[in-house]
């Protein structure tokens, strides 16, 4: 019973400042929540944080789970929450890269509403997501590079078809990735005709002028399983990342513990990833 009424208070709560909306794109309603920081300021320009949820999960879990409402308090950006057609998004596997539903330009064309309705920093619009969604991160950086400035994907390595299509125009751009390497629903080693393996996927990112690769190891909760390793490299104010989570399981480091029903592991607690996903992107430039 408490643990019902302080879902019901937290649903209260993040009602006030997020709003559920929709914009056609292809003569289809595309819906997407938008929250705004507390204390937002209309008169203030703010970054934006598109956050594309996991397959089959709905925009409303997504916020749920990662809890990126409150990093949104605490450091001050609007983040939106997309709806996948069906709850997916076109990654190019299980579904075609060309001739698939056109995701890029549902992403472009809210991001366009988004700065109609709300003052934003155009210089300063960010994506992040979780497995498909995290994945969608990586068409994101390949062909919105000149509107987002840099992703951050998690428990979703490179797509074969993103780097089929876009090896020889490749955009130098933030890349953050978080893997865990026990994960059972995505797999740390890649897997042919789908995904790269997620150190594949760092050099990918990091081949055309990011240099100088630097190794962090944070270990520090006894009661935590779980090993987080830092792989850095930077190209001017541009930084590409690989976070491994040794042992960590297909889940959002730093949310709490859940079970659907899928083999997803372990959640590491060495790190929060919120507080790490937006200091990487208010690194970038």
């Amino acid at each position: 019973m408490k643990n019902l009424l302080t879902i019901i208070l937290l649903l209260v709560c993040i009602s006030i400042f997020a709003q559920t909306k929709s914009i056609q794109h292809d003569g289809i309603k595309r819906k997407y929540i938008v929250y705004t920081p507390k204390g937002y300021d209309a008169e203030k320009r703010y970054p934006v944080v598109f956050n594309f949820h996991g397959g089959g999960m709905t925009p409303a879990e997504q916020m749920l789970y990662t809890r990126f409402n409150q990093t949104a308090d605490k450091y001050g950006f609007i983040v939106v929450y997309p709806k996948g057609i069906n709850e997916d998004w076109n990654v190019g596997f299980g579904m075609s890269y060309k001739n698939g539903t056109d995701d890029v330009g549902f992403t472009e064309i809210l991001l366009h509403q988004i700065e109609k309705d709300y003052k934003i920093d155009g210089n300063r619009v960010f994506a992040t997501g979780l497995s498909r969604g995290g994945f969608f991160c990586h068409r994101v950086a390949a062909e919105l590079s000149h509107r987002f400035l840099a992703v951050a994907s998690v428990g979703a390595p490179l797509p074969d078809s993103i780097a089929y299509y876009h090896n020889n125009n490749r955009k130098e751009v933030g890349v953050l990735m978080v893997h865990g390497t026990a994960d059972k629903v995505v797999d740390y080693k890649g897997k042919d005709g789908h995904y790269y393996s997620a150190l594949d996927s760092y050099n990918y990112w990091k081949e055309n002028s990011f240099t100088n690769d630097n190794t962090t190891k944070i270990d520090e909760i006894a009661s935590d399983s779980t090993v987080v390793e830092i792989l850095e490299s930077f190209s001017g104010k541009k930084s590409v990342v690989l976070i491994s989570i040794e042992n960590g399981g297909h889940t959002w480091p730093g949310a709490d513990d859940f079970n659907i029903g899928l083999p997803i592991g372990l959640t590491s607690k060495e790190l929060d990833i919120n507080d790490y996903i937006w200091s990487f992107f208010a690194k970038q430039k």
